[in-house]
């Protein structure tokens, strides 16, 4: 729980979290007596955060927080939801429907969306193991895996490795259900009272609407956590990740999480939802 109006707050390093929190973090709006302490990891290592409840308010892949709603309520500010922003299949060649179904694939985590959407495009690919984000490539390179779910700014920089692109997950998805792709969302507690819970959605919009608004005043905060990514790297990155959607989800946004969490109930990875799963 909250002491002194210290909201623990977690997020990743990559630059469309960065880039849309930098504004409340620095005091370049009005956090509403609010403040907030810095958790930065990377998105699995949120993951499990929320499930043992460690953390005020997070960043939340989408396919985790289908499990995690008895314990947290989805901001409309901040998610990570749009159209060709989905992950990546990539291996050193093009593989068959069959040798993705034998192949050893890294993941970034079991409880990523991208992992989600990986056993809806291949419901049988079970061979997969979990490393951070940022070693797919490597894994793939060296051998060590067939293939690799990459996510993030990773797939701006495969190609230039000499890996190809077996299949895009996000493009599958908006194929198959004509939704934009919910990829990562921010969550508070819901035992947090519904004022602080309605403050850090409002902090959080301001916050983002700043960032759309004064770009170059919070790209520092972006490079300082980029770990040596190239300016036009990072600016492609947040470009795809930092939508309208993340300023608010609207109804449009809103129906995209109620239809991927439908479709985990209907393929029988999720058990129907008794809360609901939106701030009020």
């Amino acid at each position: 729980m909250i002491t002194n109006n210290m909201i623990t707050l977690g997020f990743s390093p990559c630059p469309n979290d960065t880039f849309i929190f930098e504004a409340m973090l620095h005091g370049r709006v009005d956090t509403e007596g609010l403040e907030f302490e810095p958790v930065i990891e990377d998105v699995e290592a949120l993951n499990r955060r929320a499930f043992a409840g460690e953390l005020d308010a997070t960043k939340l892949s989408y396919h985790a927080y289908a499990h995690l709603t008895d314990k947290y309520v989805l901001l409309d500010a901040g998610s990570a939801l749009g159209n060709q922003c989905g992950p990546l299949l990539i291996a050193k060649r093009p593989l068959t429907l069959e040798e993705v179904n034998r192949a050893r694939i890294a993941i970034p985590g079991k409880m990523t969306t991208a992992n989600f959407l990986l056993s809806l495009a291949y419901p049988l690919a079970s061979n997969k193991y979990e490393v951070v984000f940022s070693e797919v490539e490597k894994a793939v390179l060296s051998g060590e895996a067939d293939a690799g779910l990459i996510i993030h700014e990773n797939r701006f920089t495969y190609e230039q490795k000499g890996l190809v692109k077996v299949m895009d997950l996000g493009d599958h998805w908006e194929t198959t259900t004509g939704m934009p792709i919910p990829l990562g969302g921010i969550v508070v507690r819901r035992d947090l009272p519904l004022d602080i819970q309605q403050k850090i959605n409002r902090v959080l919009r301001c916050s983002v609407a700043y960032a759309f608004a004064h770009p170059e005043e919070v790209m520092p905060y972006v490079r300082a956590h980029a770990q040596e990514m190239e300016d036009a790297v990072m600016q492609a990155h947040i470009q795809l990740y930092v939508s309208p959607y993340t300023e608010d989800l609207g109804e449009r946004g809103r129906a995209a999480v109620e239809h991927m969490f439908q479709v985990a109930q209907e393929k029988g990875v999720l058990k129907e939802l008794n809360k609901d799963i939106f701030i009020r």
